[in-house]
């Protein structure tokens, strides 16, 4: 598991996707969150758009990332 530093108090599912590079574009995480293959604190997550906040940790395809605050 890795960290991803976020600026801000929230960021969206797809925007993180694409911030620790798990996806290559938001066509690529929608498909993903479509097909159940997202989780974000263990469980499956279907709404791109989710806010994530610091300490959520989101996995795709056994890859974990954990946010956190920027200080």
């Amino acid at each position: 598991m890795h960290d991803v530093e976020i600026r801000e108090g929230t960021i969206r599912l797809g925007q993180l996707l694409k911030l620790a590079s798990l996806v290559e574009d938001g066509v690529e995480a929608t498909e993903l969150i479509r097909n159940g293959l997202v989780k974000v604190n263990g469980d499956i997550e279907e709404r791109r758009g989710r806010q994530l906040t610091a300490g959520d940790v989101v996995e795709v395809n056994g890859e974990r990332v954990r946010l956190i605050a920027r200080g």
